[in-house]
């Protein structure tokens, strides 16, 4: 061979060995990455090809799968009282993807998860279709939909936990949004898609979860509970030292009660009872910022929750000045916490001092119904020792008997509780927040504890209070609850 043809026949070789290695390299090496890309439709074609596994609440599914026409995706998401159940479930879509349950057990509820291989491989033996798994909540039906339809067409969100295992019992957030409006990938998918996100009230938002608000009174709990495990009072009826007027630190301003209440060295009972910021806010100026953090943060503030859908954090400022720690003790100034995080708080204080770890979901179950994953009830913290547990049991107890909380009373059942009207707004200048956190107890124990938000623009102002608009949704939360006990 010459010396021309030897060298294009040598080019040549290299060529194919580029080639080869290039073929090989996409074969072996970016198999995966190639077979899960975003523009691979058939994969997306394949994905909705199956029917997709379901969400089950109390044993019965609040999801379905419906065939679709004129797409090559065969099947799409459906949901049986979308808009009750959208904080739980999140949603489920063809062309905008999924969030929340759906989107963190994707694979179970596909059919793809690694843990369903064995229930793949059978299947693919047995000539039947591949299907999806099943997700078990914790949540209570009856419970969602006292919350539901207690905050009816007024915005803000309810959360109920048992206190003995963590499990979410309620979830509810309004206003809401039916998530089969955008399953599929038609024009009017993509419409109301569009409005949904435009709407100035927020419909997607999951209030329940992704919301802080200032708490107002429902954090003088935190407050009093800092007061008794920092042993700055031990006797709830023994007289705090608690002057009237109070004058605020390093300020030229008192700290003002809310009308003409009996707050001059009010013992911890009382003090709760008729809600006195001068007492809880001295309180917190006596114990100092970093013992209030220390509180505050036992109860899960300042840290993320995940149920396991991310809770935003609630937080209490760890920087700011002594004024700024006074306001904060009675819930406002830089204070902002999700409802979940004070249904955490009524959790811990009716669960003698242990906060159990929040979870939504029970099981995860194969197509056959096999668990193939069983959550475990986790403590998450001990912000109270058992006895000062009991003794704030006594105080939240009062306010429902006879202070500020009497609308959240169920008969013959226990029922402790706050309030709270939460300022917001330069200068209080918006509608303020009305707040009830609450728990039931029985003869076994306590099945749960809640907590309540209403954002009620159309109230009148003078109306707005926890005890008058939060207490009575936070009621039948927890008459549902105590009623399915029976």
């Amino acid at each position: 061979m010459n010396k021309p043809l030897r060298r294009v026949a040598i080019f040549c070789g290299l060529l194919v060995l580029a080639l080869m290695i290039r073929t090989n390299w996409i074969q072996f090496v970016q198999a995966e990455e190639l077979q899960t890309h975003k523009n691979n439709r058939r994969v997306a074609i394949d994905r909705y090809s199956q029917e997709r596994g379901n969400i089950i609440v109390d044993g019965k599914a609040i999801t379905g799968h419906t065939e679709t026409s004129g797409s090559d995706f065969k099947f799409k998401r459906t949901n049986k009282n979308g808009p009750m159940w959208a904080p739980v479930t999140g949603y489920a879509s063809q062309a905008f993807g999924a969030n929340q349950l759906e989107e963190l057990y994707d694979g179970i509820l596909t059919g793809d998860d690694d843990r369903l291989f064995f229930n793949r491989t059978i299947d693919m033996v047995t000539g039947k279709e591949k299907k999806g798994g099943q997700v078990v909540t914790t949540l209570n039906a009856a419970a969602q939909k006292a919350a539901f339809q207690g905050l009816g067409d007024r915005k803000g969100a309810a959360v109920a936990l048992d206190p003995q295992t963590g499990a979410i019992l309620a979830l509810a957030s309004t206003p809401s949004y039916d998530p089969s409006t955008f399953a599929g990938n038609s024009t009017s998918d993509e419409k109301n898609w569009v409005e949904l996100n435009k709407d100035e009230d927020k419909p997607m938002v999951n209030r329940a979860l992704r919301e802080t608000y200032p708490p107002g009174s429902t954090f003088k709990v935190v407050t009093a509970a800092a007061a008794l495990e920092n042993g700055l009072y031990k006797d709830i009826d023994e007289p705090t030292d608690s002057p009237l007027p109070w004058r605020l630190p390093l300020s030229t301003k008192n700290l003002e009660n809310e009308g003409n209440i009996p707050c001059k060295n009010a013992t911890l009972r009382e003090a709760l009872r008729v809600s006195c910021n001068t007492v809880f806010g001295k309180i917190g100026d006596d114990l100092g910022r970093d013992k209030m953090v220390e509180q505050a943060e036992k109860f899960g503030m300042n840290d993320e929750v995940f149920t396991p859908v991310r809770a935003d954090k609630s937080v209490y400022d760890k920087t700011m000045d002594k004024p700024g720690n006074a306001l904060s003790s009675i819930g406002q100034f830089n204070t902002a916490t999700t409802p979940l995080q004070m249904a955490m708080v009524a959790s811990a204080v009716a669960n003698d001092g242990k906060l159990m770890e929040p979870y939504m979901v029970d099981q995860l179950r194969a197509p056959n119904l096999n668990v193939v994953e069983q959550h475990k009830p986790k403590e998450l913290s001990r912000p109270l020792k058992p006895e000062n547990a009991q003794k704030l049991q006594q105080m939240m107890e009062t306010v429902v008997k006879e202070g500020t909380g009497t609308n959240a009373q169920i008969p013959g059942v226990t029922v402790g509780g706050k309030t709270g009207t939460a300022q917001h707004g330069v200068d209080n200048s918006e509608k303020p927040y009305a707040w009830f956190i609450s728990y039931a107890k029985t003869d076994s124990g306590s099945p749960v504890a809640v907590a309540v938000v209403v954002e009620d623009g159309s109230a009148i102002r003078d109306d707005i209070s926890g005890g008058g608009l939060a207490a009575p949704i936070a009621k039948q939360i927890m008459e549902a609850v105590v009623n399915g006990e029976k």
